[in-house]
């Protein structure tokens, strides 16, 4: 394509400084910009951003069908919330405009397996519109495309073990509450962690319905073997509650979380599968105190075992540039819901995005 891409913000919070900011980086812009806020909305993007004026004022989220019928922008990135539930306003209004449209969303990078009914309604709308819907992030690369490039160099697989940690004070509160930070521990398990207490028949059922509430390696395990071609023959969740030693003040909850309280929560996904490969993966998602930091380990286990040990990555950054850097491959891509595991792995931009669309 021989001109710069026009991109839409939806969700103008934390995530999207780094969004937004890494798309003009890139040789793109934004030309709209949307959120629910009455305090952000009216506000120039260059005061999100920093850096002077942009002439892109945000506009109600209510709007945005409105604006993409009358002027589509060639994607959109969506930086809301974390659950496709929470997604699926944003993700119709693009699928009914044949805007294409990526998100931070956890669910959203694989939700066939938590969300199908919703899954095969954005599906359907944007293959009709002719547009691609998916998720992306750090998952995309860290829990996902990392884990499937250290296989192809691995004889034998018996198991796959992963573990994630991340802060919840720097994605906003919606993630703070999901992850039952600030909550007494008998609130927690009413809550939170009372989803998982439940047969698979009973799990089967509510995802089926629809309300079911994934953690977030619940659809990362479902990438991995899809990508990996495994067959699943059972998955399970459990949900616990973390806690620290002493209070600790959350500026995102506006609290101080009493010392014992639930500062956030741990999540093991385990996946049996046909062909004997267990995988075992752990998110763990917290208010920090002032010794913890974000961790991203996974062993594959087999000949030759190989660990991978990354500490302190820098979640949120890595998590803007590979949305914006998944734009070209989601333009791309066929027309649908289609997530990353069927696109080509993730790739440094050195030129200008626009350059990478066929």
């Amino acid at each position: 394509m021989n001109r710069k891409l026009r991109i839409a913000q939806y969700g103008c919070g934390k995530m999207s400084v780094y969004t937004m900011r890494y798309v003009y980086e890139k040789g793109a812009e934004i030309v709209q910009a949307f959120d629910v806020r009455p305090e952000v909305i009216g506000k120039d993007i260059g005061d999100i951003i920093g850096g002077g004026k942009k002439g892109v004022i945000v506009q109600d989220a209510k709007n945005a069908e409105a604006v993409f019928t009358k002027d589509k922008p060639d994607a959109c990135i969506v930086t809301t919330m974390s659950l496709m539930q929470d997604l699926k306003i944003p993700f119709l209004t693009c699928a009914k405009t044949g805007v294409n449209a990526v998100s931070t969303c956890e669910e959203a990078f694989y939700p066939q397996n938590s969300s199908p009914v919703l899954f095969k309604e954005i599906d359907e709308l944007a293959q009709k519109n002719n547009c691609t819907i998916c998720g992306s992030g750090f998952q995309d690369v860290f829990w996902g495309n990392l884990i499937t490039v250290l296989s192809g160099a691995t004889q034998t697989i018996r198991k796959i073990k992963g573990k994630s940690s991340y802060n919840v004070e720097d994605y906003g509160i919606a993630l703070a509450k999901a992850h039952g930070a600030g909550l007494d521990l008998a609130a927690f398990d009413r809550e939170v962690a009372a989803v998982d207490k439940v047969s698979d028949a009973e799990r089967q059922k509510s995802i089926e319905a629809g309300s079911y509430l994934p953690s977030y390696m619940w659809n990362v395990n479902g990438w991995l073997c899809d990508k990996l071609g495994l067959t699943i023959t059972r998955q399970t969740q459990k949900t616990v509650p973390q806690t620290y030693g002493k209070d600790l003040q959350s500026s995102t909850l506006g609290m101080t979380v009493p010392a014992g309280h639930a500062t956030g929560m741990s999540a093991v996904v385990t996946t049996e599968t046909q062909e004997g490969i267990v995988i075992e993966s752990e998110c763990i998602g917290k208010v920090y105190g002032p010794d913890e930091f974000d961790q991203n380990d996974w062993t594959l286990v087999g000949e030759p075992e190989t660990e991978v040990i990354i500490n302190r990555p820098a979640t949120v950054e890595l998590t803007c540039a590979t949305v914006v850097g998944r734009i070209p491959d989601i333009i791309n891509a066929p027309a649908g819901y289609v997530t990353t595991d069927k696109m080509p792995s993730p790739q440094y931009r050195l030129k200008p995005l626009n350059e990478y669309v066929k």
